[in-house]
């Protein structure tokens, strides 16, 4: 176990990454010994009042010249003055030091006076910061002259009080509502300075451990305990995680700097823990390899990449844990703030409430910030296979993101282990939770994965997977900046984390997990505001109660009489027939509009304007629902009267939901409940307003009740449906090129119009006439279908506060095809450019006219994956690409690819030996030739995994310092084809540093209109033959 220690030297260099680290254990070593600090000097400042006064009111100001550097010129210089104290002019930090790093150094005790009297001096301030100074809430302003200015509170002492807080708001701008010294004999002055907005400040002078935390909203009467976060100190570690830039893994950004960074600010959580518990530090550098059912299926290999793990235990250890995971690598070109970079500061502010907190735990709680997630989950396997901790693991909470901000949800439960659904109930402050999520996302439907799914089938180990779901237009993109995460959703968030790792960390389950693990549960959250679950054999149970109930109401008309319900049988199944082929044409219409569309490149027309698709396809569904239901009214139910018609379709879309009911039930899917609801809830309300209707019609009253009883289906139908489009339809813009978008949109939107429309087509039947809302309708779905055709809606945005871009891959490559005997048979270069989503280049040829269609790259139809350095084996979402001719690229550090040995094995097959070095990322491609196949391979659990279209795919990582990556295959050859057995590729990624560009690769991206998204690298490609 590797364990963070103070350095060697007291005092690196200034500007060190070390720097910071030093200069906090100074601090803390100089409150309890000052004389024992080397190579530091010691000045005496007195007030000028009278020698007694002086005697108590001495000031003693340490500094260490080696770490403390003059003040800049132009920075804002912050004093924190009691009153009736001496002014003292107080240390200056590097530029460019963060506000959280540097929370306070330097003054000694001193007696706290017996009045609260404040005061905040604060010179050189600019215009912008005068303006932010007038808008502090409760501070009275004093403007000596034109950059000085003086904060002052009064705040009578109190033992009784709680310790004071502030309020964040949405952008981290803090409102001190009071502050108020605790009682005691000493305190310590604090210095906290700013480079930009100089009042940020107050955060930090509420945040050190001395005098106050800051809370998340909502959790003011925990203060007193220390157990609040601070979302502005959650926000200031996430600014300072994104300000290092894009950290791909193996790139010094992620190996070096965030992960220095973590390591300084958990040794600064560690200096302030509580006795009570004890942190350890350790930095692991795995090597693994594994097999994934994921993009089509491909094996992963990785080398020293990187997780910075933290064990909070007892002080006398624990045998179990809990386990909290985040990522703060990115893709390549985003700063990932969102994906997944809050997360980690989240969890940094949890470790620090956890760890100073004055209750003990019961079990051990595992910090994993693993930073090698990008790379389809290599570090959480790193981790869960190899460290001596993941041994402790009894459960885990993964955080992630789908989006950018917004409210958490939590996507994935168990597997089984009913008992963590509970937990999180029991302890979320602000649920946001639903099975149909669940089983949506392990459907497959959703082309992405979590490190949940390595924890559950390498760790066999359940846990809860939560995600920020909203705004995924800018997910992985330039624009997931720091600056776009509300502070609301930091706050929900630690909120959230906190209260179930406590719980988790508390509770008795977690050390006999084991026993409560059978059972799925049945959950869903009202609204946000709480969170229904059960176990899913009682929602079984409920669920078929709910069914009896429809048969019991259905059976009593079928069996009666015929002379008292007529044709009721006849009537009821036709109105069946027609509901059907109402659905069934409404289906159709929506489609053959979607697919016109699209064929005239005008797809994704409401990617930017999501009104569009409702006035299109929405429109169309109900229009032709009215339109046929309205024929059978007029030419088939004629001599019906319309009471009775409305009876009969109301049963008739009762008894539909009751077949969803029991076909979901049946298969065991807990979304089931859905179903139940849409079944239970109309059923009462007909029978409560049966009587009625009977005797007055479709009167106000009737109208006015029925719709109350509606009430509750819709509202969380609609609940539901609004987080169906907040992340199907952002994912809609990358899904790739074979997918028609509108076809896909139209057809949810066509199937969520039916269900919503099912129990209101009996009111086709009640209204004396459909023509105008049917021509209103069409006369909506006709408009928009021409200004749709016309292109009046452009799809996407690059409006600042809601950017909505276009993805584009550029990679710039030169690439060389080598025969049997290693001679090269063909070389080109150029840019290879693919569009993520179904339009291709459309809207960027006229910006750019060299990117058309005249450069379509073609198949090499010998070639494994065509040919083509695929980053990831996405090559069947994406087979529309074009490849612009360009100079070829000389990386500084190319690629070096080997047969190391040819040998025959004693099972007659051929084992091939190689030996690749290069960049941190690489792609390896085989294809097995005629007659041959892989029987064995040295990757994976040894067994080889095909991708789609039936070539093997190998993504290969390293972290810095790895050596050169040796593997073997294992090729079964038959007799007639002794010579060529495979074809081997591999490419090298350039995703970081100078190789990761070229003249010619900028040139081009320039061209990019700014609704673009142009995500480019430098890569190679060689082929060989074996």
């Amino acid at each position: 176990m590797l364990t963070q220690t103070q350095p060697k030297s007291p005092c690196p260099s200034p500007g060190t990454l070390s720097e910071e680290l030093c200069e906090e254990s100074l601090f803390h070593r100089e409150m309890r010994a000052p004389s024992v600090l080397p190579d530091c000097k010691e000045e005496r400042h007195t007030n000028g009042h009278s020698d007694e006064q002086s005697s108590t009111q001495k000031t003693s100001v340490t500094t260490c010249e080696k770490c403390f550097s003059p003040p800049p010129s132009k920075q804002s210089s912050l004093w924190w003055i009691p009153t009736g104290w001496p002014p003292i002019q107080l240390q200056h930090y590097l530029p460019g030091d963060s506000i959280r790093s540097h929370r306070l150094r330097a003054l000694s005790p001193r007696p706290a006076p017996t009045a609260a009297g404040h005061q905040l001096i604060i010179k050189d301030i600019t215009d912008e910061e005068m303006h932010t100074v007038r808008n502090i809430k409760g501070f009275s302003l004093s403007l000596h002259s034109v950059n000085l200015v003086e904060l002052q509170k009064c705040v009578p002492n109190s033992k009784s009080k709680p310790l004071p807080h502030a309020r964040c708001s949405s952008k981290h701008f803090i409102r001190m509502d009071s502050f108020n010294l605790q009682n005691s004999t000493e305190r310590h002055c604090q210095l906290i300075t700013g480079l930009s907005h100089s009042l940020n400040f107050a955060s930090e002078l509420l945040s050190v451990k001395d005098v106050a935390h800051l809370p998340f909203l909502g959790q003011e009467e925990e203060i007193g305990t220390l157990e609040s976060l601070s979302c502005f100190v959650s926000g200031d570690y996430l600014e300072h995680i994104t300000s290092i830039g894009p950290r791909t893994t193996g790139s010094p950004e992620n190996e070096i700097l965030t992960v220095h960074y973590l390591l300084e600010q958990i040794k600064l959580i560690e200096v302030q823990s509580n006795s009570l518990h004890k942190i350890s530090v350790d930095v692991q550098r795995p090597t693994g390899s594994f097999s994934i059912d994921f993009l089509g299926g491909f094996t992963s290999y990785y080398d020293n990449i990187t997780n910075v793990v933290v064990k909070l235990e007892p002080r006398d250890g624990a045998q179990h844990a809990v386990l909290a995971n985040c990522h703060f690598d990115s893709v390549a070109n985003s700063p990932g703030a969102s994906d997944d970079a809050v997360s980690c500061s989240v969890m940094l502010e949890v470790l620090r409430v956890l760890s100073t907190s004055s209750e003990a735990l019961h079990h051990a709680v595992i910090f994993l910030f693993n930073g090698a997630e990008e790379n389809v989950l290599q570090a959480s396997h790193g981790f869960i296979t190899q460290h001596p901790w993941a041994s402790l693991v009894r459960a885990f909470i993964n955080l992630e993101a789908a989006g950018v901000g917004g409210k958490e949800l939590v996507f994935q439960t168990g597997p089984e282990n009913p008992w963590l659904v509970q937990a999180y109930v029991s302890a979320a402050k602000h649920p946001f939770a639903s099975v149909v999520a669940q089983e949506v996302f392990q459907s497959g439907i959703i082309p992405s994965d979590t490190d949940f799914r390595i924890y559950r089938d390498f760790g066999n180990i359940p846990g809860i997977d939560l995600a920020f779901i909203e705004n995924g237009y800018i997910y992985h993109t330039k624009y997931d900046t720091a600056d776009r995460i509300l502070t609301d959703s930091i706050q929900r968030a630690g909120d959230n984390i906190l209260a179930v790792l406590k719980h988790l960390a508390t509770s008795d389950m977690l050390a006999a997990a084991s026993k409560y693990r059978h059972g799925n549960m049945v959950f869903f959250d009202v609204l946000g505001l709480f969170v229904i679950a059960y176990p899913s054999r009682i929602g079984s149970i409920i669920n078929y109660m709910v069914v009896m109930g429809v048969v019991l109401y259905l059976g009593k008309k079928f069996l009666q009489p015929k002379h008292k319900t007529g044709n009721y049988k006849k009537d009821f199944l036709c109105g069946l027939g027609i509901t059907l082929i109402s659905w069934f044409t409404s289906l159709v219409t929506v489609l053959i509009i979607a697919v016109f569309i699209s064929l005239i490149g005008q797809s994704l027309s409401w990617y930017n304007h999501f009104y569009v698709s409702v006035c299109l396809y929405g429109t169309a569904t109900v229009a032709k629902i009215i339109l046929i239901h309205t024929l059978a009214k007029r030419f088939y139910y004629m001599n019906a009267s319309d009471q009775y018609l409305g009876e009969v379709f109301f049963d008739i879309s009762l008894f539909v939901h009751c077949c969803f009911l029991v076909t979901l039930t049946y298969q065991g899917l807990c979304s089931a409940f859905i179903s139940a609801v849409w079944v239970a809830f109309p059923l009462l309300t007909k029978l409560c307003v049966h009587k009625d209707f009977k005797q007055h019609g479709a009167q106000g009253k009737f109208i006015a009740f029925y719709l109350l009883g509606m009430f509750i289906p819709y509202l969380y139908a609609l609940y539901l449906i609004w987080a169906v489009f907040e992340m199907f339809t952002p994912i809609l813009g990358r899904s790739g090129s074979e997918i028609p978008p509108d076809v896909v949109l139209a057809s949810i939107l066509a199937g969520c119009t039916m269900i919503l429309s099912s129990y209101f087509i009996n009111f086709i039947y009640l209204a004396k006439s459909t023509k105008k809302t049917m021509l209103t309708l069409t006369l909506v779905c006709a408009i928009t279908f021409l200004l749709v055709c016309s292109g009046t809606f452009f799809p996407y945005s690059s409006n600042p506060a809601n950017p909505k871009p276009k993805r584009v891959f550029l990679q710039h490559m030169t690439r060389t095809f080598h025969d049997l005997e290693g001679n090269a048979v063909k070389r080109d270069s150029g840019i290879w450019i693919n569009g993520f989503d179904y339009t291709g280049i459309s809207h960027i040829t006229p910006h750019i006219p060299e990117i058309n269609d005249s450069i379509r790259a073609h198949c090499e139809e010998n070639a494994p994956l065509c040919g083509f350095p695929w980053y990831l084996p996405v090559h069947f979402l994406i087979r529309k690409n074009w490849y612009l001719p360009a100079p070829e690229v000389s990386p500084r550090n190319p690629p070096h690819f080997r047969l190391i040995s040819k040998e025959q094995t004693p099972w007659d097959s051929i084992k091939l030996t190689f030996e690749a070095t290069g960049p941190s990322h690489m792609s390896f491609y085989v294809r097995a030739h005629k007659g041959s196949t892989l029987s064995q391979w040295s990757l994976g659990n040894g067994t080889p995994v095909t991708s789609k279209g039936g070539d093997y795919f190998v993504f290969y990582s390293h972290g810095l310092q790895a050596s050169a990556w040796q593997f073997w295959i294992e090729v079964q050859v038959s007799e007639e084809h002794p010579e060529e057995m495979v074809t081997v590729a591999i490419a090298a990624h350039y995703l970081s540093g100078e190789d990761k560009r070229s003249p010619h690769l900028d040139a081009l991206k320039e061209k990019f209109p700014d609704w673009t998204f142009p995500s480019a690298w430098v890569c190679t490609y060689d082929l060989f033959v074996f």
